[in-house]
């Protein structure tokens, strides 16, 4: 795949002034070049920086994530492309049952 690098995308102003840190935050303002495009301003984020259909919402690991709150979520998973994450909300107790059932139809857990 020719896979592009991303611009960082970094606020206006916050390569001279210190008091602005290098967080995006998008310009606003009739008189800002950034938000008119200015060449050699820097860049905006758009529409057409997004990640690859294939590659969006995919954890680092390569596989998809499925949220899972009971041990019944765990059936619908496919331990091929997806794996699993376990709720906040979710007890000790369940957590437990969730993740002795997800080891016997090996099922990874990113927070097990």
């Amino acid at each position: 795949m020719n896979e592009r690098k991303k611009p960082k995308f970094y606020r206006q102003g916050s390569n001279y002034l210190k008091r602005i840190k290098d967080k995006w935050k998008k310009p606003r303002g009739r008189d800002s070049k950034l938000m008119r495009k200015h060449k050699g301003k820097g860049r905006m984020p758009n529409v057409g920086f997004g990640s690859k259909r294939g590659t969006r919402f995919k954890h680092p690991s390569g596989l998809f994530e499925v949220m899972v709150s009971n041990v019944d979520d765990l059936a619908n998973i496919d331990p091929k492309t997806q794996t699993g994450r376990i709720s906040a909300t979710v007890g000790k107790k369940k957590k437990a049952e969730i993740v002795k059932k997800a080891k016997e139809l090996k099922i990874k857990l990113l927070n097990a």
